[in-house]
C-alpha cells in the first residue's frame, strides 16, 4: 500500500511544505514549496495575522502545483522551553497469542497517564525499549506472544502557549494538523541510520535567527539548547561592511561566498551597487574572510555549548540548515569541530537542500511512528491520489511531459 504525507515547517525566514509518497519503502517528493514567512521570530509566532497570510499564500502555491487542496499536515514545532522525562507504562495484552499495534498504543497511554501539567503539551513519546513478560530490550514487540507488555518511554513536552500559536496559525490557514514533532526530530530522522541509532551525537540546525542544538542518545533527543544567532548575523556583517541592503547581502552569501576562505579565488569578483548608489567590485576572497570569521564564531559557540549539554563522548555532529549549503562549509566545520562533524547531505530529488531537512525527516518520523502502532495513514483524499497517479501514468506514456511535471512540482 502506498502512503501519502504532507509536512510543514513555519520558519522565521521561510515556510517549507512537502508532499511525499512512500512506495516500496522509499520516499518520493511529489511537491515542494519554500515561501517567504512573516509574523514569526526565532521560530515562534509573534503576529498571528501576518503568519496566517504568509501560510495561506504558501499553501495556495502548493495547491496550484498539485491541482487540488491540501487539508491535512504534520507540523514542526519549535524546541523553545522543551522538557524531556523518562516514564514507564504497562498493559495486559489484549490477545495473549500476539501483541498488536493496539497493545502498543495502550502501553503508551498508560505511561503518559498523569505525566503532563495543565500548561504542557505532549510533543513526542519515543519508546526506548519494550518488555514482553520476562523478555526485555525489545525494539518492536508486534508479533510477540505474552500476557504483559511494558515500555520505557522518553517523552518531550513544550509550553502550550508556544505550541498552540503554531497550531492556531495552521488551523486559520485551512489545514488540519494530525501530528506534531520538533524540528530537531525531523532533522535526525532525515540522517538516521543503524549506526547513528547506537551512538551519542548531536544535530545542529543553523536557522535564520537561532541555532538549535540537540544531543541524542540512540536516536532519542535527551538535551536541547537554542542559541540566539544564525544566518541573519552573516547577512548583517555583509550589510555593514559593504553598505548594501539585505537582499544583496543574501545573494552574495548564497551565490558567491566560500565558507572556508582558503578555497576562495582572489581573482573572482562580483559587481554590486551599494545603498549610496556606488558601484563596487566585491572580491570573493575578501568577502569570504568576513563570512568565515562569523561562521567560526558560531561554530565555537556550538562547540562550547555541546560541552555544557553533556559530558558523554559525542560520536557524531551533523550540521544542517540553509547556511550549511555554503560552498566549503564541510572544510570549515572539520577545522572547528573535528572529523566527526559532517554537513547533512540530502539527495532526495526535489529537495536537494538542507533547508528541507526538518520537513523531510518529519515525514519519515511519522511513518515509523505509525508503523510501530500498526496504523495505515494517508493524508490525501482518494480522488487526489487518483489525480497524482494519472499524472504519473501520463508521464510514463509520454516522456515529453517530464519537464512539465518537474517544473510544476519542484521549486528548486
Amino acid at each position: 500500500m502506498d502512503h501519502y504525507y504532507t509536512s510543514v515547517d513555519l520558519g522565521t525566514n521561510s515556510i517549507k511544505i512537502l508532499v511525499c509518497s512512500k512506495v516500496d519503502q522509499k520516499f518520493h517528493v511529489i511537491a515542494s514549496v519554500d515561501a517567504l514567512s512573516d509574523g514569526i521570530q526565532k521560530g515562534i509566532v509573534v503576529d498571528t495575522k501576518k503568519a496566517v497570510n504568509a501560510v495561506r499564500k504558501a499553501f495556495r502555491k502548493l495547491d496550484e502545483m498539485l491541482g487540488f487542496k491540501i487539508t491535512k499536515v504534520i507540523a514542526c514545532v519549535p524546541t523553545n522551553q522543551c522538557r524531556m522525562d523518562l516514564v514507564v507504562g504497562s498493559t495486559k495484552v489484549l490477545d495473549y497469542h500476539e501483541i498488536t499495534g493496539e497493545d502498543i498504543s495502550n502501553v503508551l497511554k498508560d505511561a503518559l497517564n498523569g505525566q503532563l501539567s495543565e500548561d504542557e503539551e505532549l510533543i513526542t513519546a519515543m519508546p526506548i525499549s519494550f518488555k514482553v513478560d520476562d523478555e526485555d530490550h525489545i525494539k518492536d514487540p508486534k508479533g510477540y506472544a505474552g500476557e504483559l507488555l511494558e515500555a520505557k518511554i522518553l517523552i518531550s513536552t513544550s509550553p502550550k502557549k508556544i505550541v498552540y500559536k503554531t497550531l492556531e496559525v495552521l488551523k486559520l490557514s485551512g489545514v488540519e494538523v494530525i501530528d506534531i514533532a520538533y524540528t530537531s526530530t525531523g532533522d535526525y530522522y532525515e540522517v538516521k541510520n543503524n549506526q547513528l541509532d547506537k551512538m551519542v551525537g548531536a544535530i545542529v540546525n543553523i536557522g535564520e535567527e537561532i541555532t538549535n542544538i540537540s544531543v541524542l542518545n540512540k536516536g532519542i533527543m535527551i538535551k536541547n539548547k537554542i542559541l540566539n544567532f544564525g544566518s541573519k548575523n552573516v547577512d548583517h556583517d555583509i550589510c555593514y561592511i559593504y553598505t548594501v541592503d539585505k537582499e544583496i547581502a543574501r545573494n552574495l552569501k548564497e551565490n558567491f561566498v566560500v565558507a572556508a576562505s582558503s578555497y576562495a579565488d582572489s581573482n573572482e569578483v562580483m559587481e554590486i551597487t551599494n545603498k549610496e548608489k556606488e558601484t563596487l567590485e566585491i572580491n570573493q576572497l575578501d568577502l569570504s574572510k568576513i563570512v568565515e570569521a562569523r561562521l567560526v564564531d558560531i561554530l565555537k559557540k556550538v562547540k562550547n555549548e555541546l560541552k555544557n549539554l553533556t559530558k558523554r563522548e559525542i560520536r557524531y555532529i551533523i550540521i544542517t540548515g540553509g547556511l550549511s549549503e555554503l560552498a566549503g562549509f564541510q572544510y570549515l566545520i572539520e577545522n572547528q569541530l573535528g572529523i566527526k562533524a559532517k554537513v547533512c547531505n540530502i539527495t532526495t530529488l526535489g529537495v536537494r537542500s538542507n533547508k528541507y531537512s526538518s520537513v523531510l525527516g518529519l515525514i519519515k518520523y511519522f511513518d515509523e511512528k505509525m508503523n510501530l502502532r500498526g496504523k495505515n495513514v494517508n493524508m490525501l483524499k482518494d480522488d487526489d491520489i487518483h489525480h497524482l497517479i494519472s499524472i504519473k501514468e501520463d508521464k510514463n506514456n509520454n516522456d515529453s511531459i517530464i519537464n512539465k511535471v518537474f517544473g510544476r512540482f519542484f521549486e528548486n
